[in-house]
C-alpha cells in the first residue's frame, strides 16, 4: 500500500493511499462463490447456479460492498502508519476504482492540534476563605423554619410576607383576555410571584375588600397583545394570612431526620452541610479561574469537526432543558459557537497536561470524592454501592477527580493568594448587602 500526506493548513490534511485491486477482487470472487451455493434462480438446481450467472447478476453489488470495507480498513492502516491522529472522519474522494486495476483514492480530514503547554508562573488565582459561625447556623435554621411555616388567618389589612387569597378578573380596553381571571389564587405579598406592579398593590387590602387597580406590563413580556399594554384588574379579597413559623424543639429536629429530636444534633447537621456546601463553592470558584486562564494562556487552531459536535451538543441540552425541540427551525449555530469553541479548547488543554504530566486517577481521591457526594443523599452506602456496580457511572466521577488534580497542578503553577469573605457572601453572592 502506497501512502503519501499533504499539510494543506495547520491542521488539514489530504492523505492519498494507492493499493492493488486484486485485495478486492480476490474477496469479491470469495463472496460470490459463496453465493452460487445459497442462491435461487428459476432453471437452475440449489448449489449449481453457474459462476457466470451469480456474477451478472450480484458481481457489481458486491463489489461496491467489499470495495466500501476495504477502504475503510485502509484508510485506518495509513492513518496508523503515518502516526496521525484525525479529528473526525474523513471526506474520502475516488481517484481510480474501477475492477482489475489499482484502487487509488484522496481522503481529507483534520489532525488534532500539537497542544505545548503553556508557562503558567504568571497567573494570579484567588482563593475565598470564609468561615462559619453560629449567626451563619442561624440564618439555615432560620430558612428550614420558613420552609415548615403555616398561616393563620388574620383580620387586618395585608404586609408583606402575608398571604392573600383572592379572585381577579384582568380587562384590556374593556375585554377580558387569556389567562387575565382566576378564583381563590393565593400570593405571597413580596415574592415576586406575579408583576411587580399588581404585587405592589397588594399590600394594604383587607378581608372582603373589593378594588381595582391598573397593572402595566413590561415590554418584554411573553404574550404580544399584553406587552407594554396597561390592563384593568378587578380584585376581590377573600382572606388575609400571616406567616407562623414553627419552634425550634423537637418536633422540628425530627421533620429534618433527626430521630431522637435532639435539636443539638440538628444544629452540628446543619453545619456540617454548610461546611459541604462552602466547601464546594470555593472549590468552584478557584476551578472556574484555574479554567478560565487555561483557556486564555493556549491559543491554537481548533478542529472544525469537534467545534461542531460541541455546538450539536449545547443545542441538543439546551432544546431538552426547554422541552425538546419543538420548534419549527433549530436554534443557529452561532448562539453556542463561543462556548463550543471554549469547551473544545479547554478540553485539549487538559488531555496535554494529562498527557504531558502522566497524570492517573487517585485511588484515594475518587474514594474521598465518592464519599462526599453519597452524604449528600438519603442513603449513602445505597449510593455508593450504585456507583461501585455501575461502570459508566463511576467513569463520570472519576473524570471529575482527574480534572481536579489536573486543577491542582496548575495551581501549584501559580500564584494563589487567600481572600478573605464570609460563608453569606460566598453563597449568595447577588444578595444585597444590608447596613
Amino acid at each position: 500500500m502506497q501512502v503519501s500526506v499533504e499539510a494543506t493548513g495547520s491542521l488539514d490534511r489530504k492523505m492519498t493511499v494507492q493499493f492493488p485491486s486484486d485485495r478486492v477482487d480476490s474477496e469479491v470472487e470469495k463472496r460470490l462463490k459463496a453465493l452460487t451455493k445459497r442462491v435461487r434462480i428459476d432453471g437452475f438446481r440449489p448449489g449449481k447456479v453457474p459462476m457466470k450467472i451469480v456474477q451478472q447478476r450480484y458481481g457489481a453489488g458486491v463489489y461496491q460492498e467489499v470495495l466500501g470495507e476495504v477502504l475503510q480498513d485502509s484508510y485506518r492502516e495509513a492513518i496508523a502508519q503515518e502516526g496521525l491522529a484525525p479529528a473526525g472522519g474523513p471526506n474520502i474522494e475516488p481517484k481510480m476504482m474501477e475492477p482489475g486495476k489499482p484502487i487509488e483514492y484522496v481522503a481529507s480530514f483534520q489532525v488534532f492540534p500539537e497542544v505545548v503547554v503553556a508557562d503558567l508562573a504568571d497567573v494570579e488565582i484567588e482563593r475565598p476563605t470564609a468561615e462559619i459561625d453560629a449567626a451563619d447556623v442561624e440564618r439555615v435554621i432560620e430558612s428550614l423554619r420558613k420552609q415548615q411555616r403555616g398561616w393563620t388567618e388574620v383580620e387586618r389589612a395585608a404586609v408583606e410576607g402575608d398571604r392573600v387569597t383572592l379572585d381577579f378578573a384582568g380587562t384590556l380596553n374593556g375585554e377580558p383576555f387569556d389567562g387575565g381571571t382566576a378564583e381563590g389564587f393565593s400570593v405571597e405579598v413580596g415574592a415576586g410571584r406575579l408583576l411587580p406592579d399588581f404585587e405592589a398593590q397588594l399590600t394594604g387590602v383587607g378581608p372582603g375588600m373589593e378594588k381595582d387597580i391598573d397593572v402595566t406590563f413590561p415590554d418584554d413580556y411573553p404574550a404580544d397583545n399584553l406587552k407594554g399594554k396597561t390592563v384593568q384588574f378587578a380584585l376581590k379579597i377573600k382572606k388575609i394570612e400571616e406567616p407562623r413559623l414553627p419552634e425550634v424543639d423537637a418536633d422540628f429536629a425530627r421533620a429534618f431526620g433527626i430521630a431522637d429530636g435532639d435539636v443539638d444534633k440538628l444544629r452540628a447537621e446543619v453545619r456540617a452541610n454548610m461546611g459541604r456546601e462552602l466547601a464546594q463553592n470555593i472549590k468552584g470558584r478557584v476551578k472556574k479561574q484555574v479554567m478560565d486562564a487555561l483557556v486564555e494562556k493556549h491559543d491554537f487552531d481548533l478542529p472544525v469537526s469537534l467545534v461542531k459536535g460541541e455546538i450539536d451538543r449545547l443545542r441538543k441540552e439546551t432544546e431538552d432543558r426547554f422541552g425538546g425541540s419543538k420548534q419549527s427551525q433549530p436554534l443557529p449555530d452561532h448562539l453556542f459557537e463561543e462556548e463550543a469553541r471554549r469547551r473544545v479548547r479547554l478540553g485539549l488543554v487538559v488531555r496535554a497536561i494529562i498527557d504531558a504530566e502522566k497524570i492517573e486517577v487517585d485511588r484515594d481521591r475518587l474514594e474521598a470524592e465518592l464519599e462526599t457526594m453519597a452524604q449528600t443523599y438519603e442513603d449513602p452506602d445505597e449510593v455508593k454501592r450504585h456507583y461501585r456496580s455501575n461502570p459508566q457511572a463511576m467513569a463520570s466521577i472519576e473524570s471529575l477527580v482527574i480534572e481536579d488534580q489536573v486543577v491542582d497542578w496548575a495551581l501549584a503553577q501559580m500564584r494563589v493568594t487567600e481572600q478573605p469573605s464570609s460563608f453569606d457572601a460566598l453563597m449568595n453572592p447577588n444578595k444585597e448587602p444590608t447596613e
